[in-house]
């Protein structure tokens, strides 16, 4: 794939849970901790470290700025 695209498959793995991780966020009033679970994270802080460090912000920081 990265012959095609130029990036990893890890690398639109974490694109496509991030769109996801997004997509809850901004449409569900579900807990972080659900939102986590729903998307295979087995702890909500390892969600949050994944998606701050793909999105530059926390999951509730990105939520209240709706």
């Amino acid at each position: 794939m990265q012959q095609v695209t130029g990036k990893s498959t890890t690398t639109h793995i974490n694109l496509q849970l991030l769109a996801e991780a997004k997509s809850l966020l901004t449409n569900t009033d579900w807990t972080i901790a659900e939102i986590a679970s729903s998307l295979g994270f087995e702890y909500a802080s390892y969600f949050n470290n994944f998606f701050k460090k793909q999105a530059g912000v926390t999951p509730m920081a990105f939520r209240k700025s709706l």
